[in-house]
């Protein structure tokens, strides 16, 4: 493992692919400038996705479906999955500030049609309007409360922003982290014929 050459060329690469694809915009830019390396994408574009990303983040799932379509329409025209994910967050985003008319209504003209077409749109959306059933979040089933999680926000925001850099021809995955998850399968696989010295990381 010692042994291994990475060429500064190609350790620069990784790093901006790094700084693009998490939407690190300056500081893309001054690793651009410093390193003599042009970025896989432009710099406006990064910054309308973090712009998607906050805006989900913040629970604004409408402002953020109309940055999407600005950006590029195709998007969720030719994504039904993610459309409908975006769907269930302002559902969620209903319930969490109490406006059940609104989330019930909300329900039934825009997702019950849906989850008549995919089992798996209907397993979502009574799993989401089953966070009606509860009334405190400590008697709420785990699988049901996370969806109140901000986890549950960072879930739907990389989806988009992953359908994002998939619709400008780049990676969805960090190159570093799919070499290290490489790299971990690797050492599985050997240690279980010899012993060599093993790669010093965190759990991949």
């Amino acid at each position: 493992m010692h042994e291994v050459q990475v060429s500064k060329a190609d350790l620069n690469r990784l790093i901006m692919d790094y700084l693009v694809i998490e939407g690190y915009k300056s500081a893309a830019e001054e690793f651009s400038q410093e390193a003599h390396i042009a970025p896989p994408v432009d710099f406006e574009s990064m910054e309308s996705r973090m712009n998607i990303r906050e805006a989900l983040q913040r629970g604004d799932v409408e402002d953020a479906i109309t940055r999407v379509n600005d950006l590029n329409p195709e998007i969720l025209d030719t994504n039904p999955a993610l459309y409908f994910h975006l769907q269930q967050q302002k559902l969620i985003e209903f319930i969490r500030h109490g406006r059940i008319a609104d989330a019930i209504r909300f329900a039934q003209d825009e997702l019950a049609p849906r989850g008549e077409e995919s089992t798996e749109f209907l397993s979502e959306l009574e799993r989401t309007m089953a966070l009606l059933a509860f009334d405190s979040s400590s008697s709420t089933p785990t699988a049901i409360a996370e969806l109140l999680s901000p986890a549950q926000r960072l879930k739907t925001a990389g989806e988009v922003n992953a359908a994002i850099l998939e619709s400008l021809s780049q990676g969805k995955e960090v190159k570093l982290v799919g070499l290290l998850k490489l790299m971990g399968w690797g050492e599985s696989t050997l240690e279980q014929r010899a012993e060599f010295p093993k790669l010093a990381s965190a759990a991949i």
